[in-house]
């Protein structure tokens, strides 16, 4: 097999979600939405219903999970779930097989980026880690941009970097990812181990569904 390192790359600009997808977040963030509705006495939404609003900007996701808050609550609302993932922020961490895939991209020259639904400060608090320092070359977050699935993050990446959208592929664990990757004129890979189970995946067009880090990186090995 040709080494991979010396094949023409076919995206210069590879864009990752972040929970759910580098990120083993889902469980805790259900939870954390849940317990945020509760505390605001609203009705909680069940886990599937709580995960489907999983990288959404944070007010868009709880108003759509907790649609008996009226909008008047909803800074308790946010403010309530942050409580709650501040207390778990410890027990959260990236996917085994995250770190070499991405620096195997890396070392392939691919530009690599984050965006995310989650807030600008919050990205900022796991990229400072030492393992992720200098990992990704820009990010983009929902409270700075627009949420999912509206394309505005992919086409500010697209254009800092002067890349056309057939140069950029986008992987996530939502069909907010890949509608957003659509919107925009990009690729998608969707990942099939985070929020969204892959049954609503084939009709947004991705490239693929991986149900592992391990398959991912084979794929992207192999393939971009």
């Amino acid at each position: 097999m040709p080494d991979s390192t010396q094949r023409p790359l076919r995206f210069d600009l590879i864009a990752f979600d972040w929970d759910g997808t580098l990120y083993d977040s889902t469980g805790i963030i259900v939870r954390c939405i849940q317990a945020a509705v509760r505390d605001v006495g609203g009705t909680v939404p069940s886990e599937r219903a709580a995960a489907y609003v999983i990288g959404m900007s944070l007010n868009q996701a709880l108003a759509h999970a907790a649609p008996d808050v009226p909008p008047e609550r909803y800074p308790q609302l946010g403010e309530r779930y942050r409580h709650h993932y501040r207390l778990h922020h410890g027990d959260l961490s990236l996917f085994d097989g995250v770190l070499p895939l991405l620096d195997a991209l890396k070392a392939r020259g691919h530009l690599l980026a984050v965006a995310t639904g989650k807030s600008r400060r919050g990205l900022n608090e796991v990229l400072a880690t030492e393992q992720l320092r200098g990992m990704f070359d820009r990010s983009r977050t929902a409270d700075e941009t627009a949420g999912k699935p509206d394309p505005r993050m992919l086409h500010e990446l697209m254009q800092e970097f002067g890349l056309p959208p057939e140069r950029v592929l986008m992987v996530g664990d939502t069909t907010h990812d890949l509608l957003m990757a659509r919107n925009a004129g990009c690729a998608s890979l969707g990942v099939s181990y985070g929020a969204h189970t892959p049954e609503a995946f084939a009709e947004l067009g991705p490239l693929g569904v991986l149900h592992s880090v391990a398959e991912l990186d084979d794929w992207l090995r192999d393939n971009a």
